[in-house]
């Protein structure tokens, strides 16, 4: 998952006005001692994580937002004519203070939080909306635009500046730029009440899944788990005050990894129906009326600014443009997925009644039957991989082995530059050239201040007007083990770090001019594209065989074991496809209602969503329910989940395209480097795949690989 751009005035959605003053402290004083007043002086100006302190956000979050609002007020009271130099660029180089302190706020606030940075976000939220309505809202600053956008074809301007002029007057408009005063403060009201109702459902997940860690008395309850897995979850009770008992941390999916372990069926339950009532057990972390409030809120803020729905806005302005499009995406697999996942939990029964269990394949079942039943179909199970995937091995000799054979990029890990946590490692990125080209930051461990799944983000992002080269990084969620002993990796792990270095390589790659289109700015169901095709490599044998080896012996994995991983890859798809359609849907269902349509009852409308649209199947839950589905109501994929199968369609394509053209070969990376990985978003995103492969995109391959194909 990328996380969204937020930098500069780039991002539609962005800066925010603080109404009160600047500190009371003299500016100077504040910037001798702010690490955040002047660019960082590290390489290529990398975060000063040892100097920041929580006590430097605010004054620096007041600041920077004082003085864009100053350049903004000068851009727009300009007394000469509007020039695509003077309105435009001037635009692009505003924020530049906000954008350093919103980098690493909006990061940590995630990555490595606190109670004090808690306490700042729910206070910044609503100021930084009311920011970002101060510019997007301004009125001369408007008409100096739509007077450019109006003479675009006549500017002289290149290929990627006239788009840059065309982006800007398309975020104004759908930032309300064109509504009447008294509707725009209508809108303010709704921006500043969404981003605080946003923060609130984030942090009460993030506090409710640290407080519903499955805990147990004994060691015994933990039975197939293994001896490091155990030492870890008594490790994590000791520290929740619990010590001599167990305790398993959730993840922010439905679904839990020890789940496939548990013989304990009772504690499978119990950790299940943790995950399971995130947000909807009542107390202070319950999220039922957060949920309310935002889908009714986007709503009305959507008719406000034209749009039947909020889907209708959000999806205008991703490559799927229509409620429409999306819909049939998604209904048009939602049958033969559920099919597929019925058969597949017909023969999970049989193993059930095989051993005379006397029960009904249920939610908390699934994982730990299929682990069974590919151990009996394909002879092997997870615990035999995970030996071969030990993380250094993962990273050095497979994912940077990849990038270094397809693209010529080399690394080098320092240890010279400051971290916010000991585990955090940062590496030098050399181009082919022989050239600097980035610094890549990786926070791969699990931590109790620090959100669930894994995401990308950049600390700075490429930009010749600028000068900046990108400094990005990946967040993984992998337990951390014992002290002394190896990080061995589940497959799906091994996956995830793939996906994560792809949207890196994105970020890394931008050659753009302007910050607006640096490195991932695209649609959101173009995002994802890139990265998918990264996980190829994962499997792809010769990269698989340098870095698949055991962490003891130095034994390279088995050919026999690797088969069966290549044999499985359409193994229990059925599942994969149902729980993420399901979720999809039901964030489209929130989405696309009316503010008069949005129910009081959430658990009953997600439940009515789901039997509506076929996948009512329980055995197989959304992968998100609706009171921990962060990625819909705070993590800037609101109508958007559906980007990952839509991006999966691409990325199918493309990996064809690797194979067809020799797969691991430096002239096939440079290509997609070249018509696609660099361009960012400077040009339409479909445009760019159709430069990259030749055509539109065909769905024949994802059917084949979902195995849906005549389905």
């Amino acid at each position: 998952m990328a996380r969204p751009q937020m930098l500069v005035l780039a991002a539609s959605i962005l800066l925010a006005h603080v109404a009160h003053a600047a500190p009371a402290a003299p500016a100077a004083m504040i910037a001798a001692v702010n690490p955040f007043f002047q660019a960082s002086p590290l390489p290529l100006h990398m975060p000063q994580f040892d100097k920041i302190r929580n006590e430097h956000y605010a004054p620096a979050f007041a600041e920077g937002m004082k003085r864009q609002l100053a350049e903004v007020e000068a851009i727009a009271n300009n007394a000469k004519p509007a020039t695509f130099d003077n309105t435009i660029v001037a635009l692009e180089r505003s924020g530049q203070l906000l954008g350093r302190v919103r980098a690493v706020f909006e990061n940590m606030s995630g990555a490595n939080t606190n109670e004090a940075m808690e306490e700042i976000e729910r206070d910044l939220s609503p100021k930084l909306a009311a920011h970002s309505d101060s510019v997007l809202l301004n009125d001369k600053l408007y008409r100096r635009i739509a007077t450019l956008y109006a003479k675009r074809d006549k500017l002289g301007l290149n290929a990627e500046a006239k788009r840059l002029l065309e982006r800007y007057n398309t975020d104004f408009v759908r930032a309300g730029a064109k509504l009447s005063a008294a509707d725009k403060e209508t809108l303010k009201g709704y921006n500043g009440e969404l981003a605080a109702l946003a923060t609130a459902f984030s942090q009460n997940l993030l506090k409710e899944t640290n407080a519903l860690g499955l805990l147990v008395d004994t060691r015994a309850e933990l039975d197939g788990m293994t001896a490091n897995a155990i030492d870890t979850a008594a490790a994590a009770a000791k520290a929740a005050g619990q010590d001599g008992k167990f305790l398993i941390a959730l993840t922010n999916t439905t679904g839990q990894a020890p789940l496939a372990v548990l013989t304990n069926r009772a504690v499978r339950q119990r950790l299940m129906e943790a995950s399971m009532t995130r947000g909807s057990r009542g107390g202070e972390f319950d999220n039922r009326a957060a949920v309310v409030k935002l889908a009714k809120l986007r709503a009305e803020r959507a008719l406000l600014l034209g749009y039947p729905n909020y889907a209708a806005y959000a999806l205008e302005d991703q490559t799927a443009k229509t409620t429409l499009a999306v819909n049939t995406l998604l209904s048009d697999l939602a049958k033969p997925a559920v099919a597929n996942a019925r058969r597949e939990a017909a023969d999970l029964q049989a193993l059930v009644d095989a051993e005379k269990g006397g029960f009904q394949v249920g939610a908390a079942d699934w994982a730990f039957y299929t682990d069974k039943l590919r151990a009996s179909r394909f002879n092997f199970d997870e615990n035999q991989l995970k030996p071969y995937f030990e993380l250094n091995s993962v990273l050095n000799n497979g994912v940077f082995y990849a990038a270094t054979k397809l693209y010529g990029i080399t690394f080098k890990e320092r240890k010279d530059l400051p971290v916010y946590n000991p585990d955090v490692r940062v590496y030098d990125v050399i181009d082919a050239n022989g050239k600097p080209l980035a610094l890549f930051i990786a926070d791969f461990y699990a931590r109790s201040n620090k959100r669930g799944g894994a995401w990308m983000n950049e600390y700075v992002s490429q930009s010749k007007l600028l000068g900046t080269h990108s400094v990005v990084a990946n967040h993984l969620n992998i337990p951390k083990p014992p002290a002394g002993e190896p990080t061995l990796m589940t497959f799906d792990e091994v996956t995830t770090l793939f996906h994560e270095f792809g949207h890196a390589l994105h970020g890394m790659f931008s050659d753009v001019t302007y910050p607006r289109f640096s490195g991932t700015s695209v649609p959101s169901d173009f995002v994802e594209y890139p990265s998918q095709v990264n996980e190829m490599w994962a499997v792809w044998p010769e990269v698989l065989q340098n870095y698949g080896k055991h962490y003891q012996t130095g034994a390279p994995m088995p050919k026999e074991l690797l088969d069966k991983v290549m044999g499985t890859k359409k193994f229990n798809q059925g599942f994969m496809t149902t729980e993420y359609l399901a979720a999809s849907l039901v964030d489209q269902r929130w989405h696309q209602l009316t503010p008069a349509q949005v129910p009081s009852d959430v658990l009953a409308f997600e439940a009515a969503a789901l039997k509506e649209a076929g996948v009512d199947f329980a055995p197989v839950p959304p992968r998100y329910r609706t009171t921990y589905f962060s990625h819909s109501f705070s993590g800037g994929y609101s109508a958007a989940y559906y980007a990952y199968l839509w991006s999966e369609k691409l990325d199918a394509e493309s990996v064809n395209w690797f194979k067809e053209n020799g797969g691991l070969l430096r002239k096939n990376g440079d290509w997609f480097r070249q018509k696609l990985l660099a361009r960012g978003g400077t040009d339409d995103a479909l445009q760019l795949f159709r430069n990259f492969r030749g055509r539109d995109a065909k769905v024949d391959a994802l059917l084949e690989r979902r195995g849906l194909a005549g389905k």
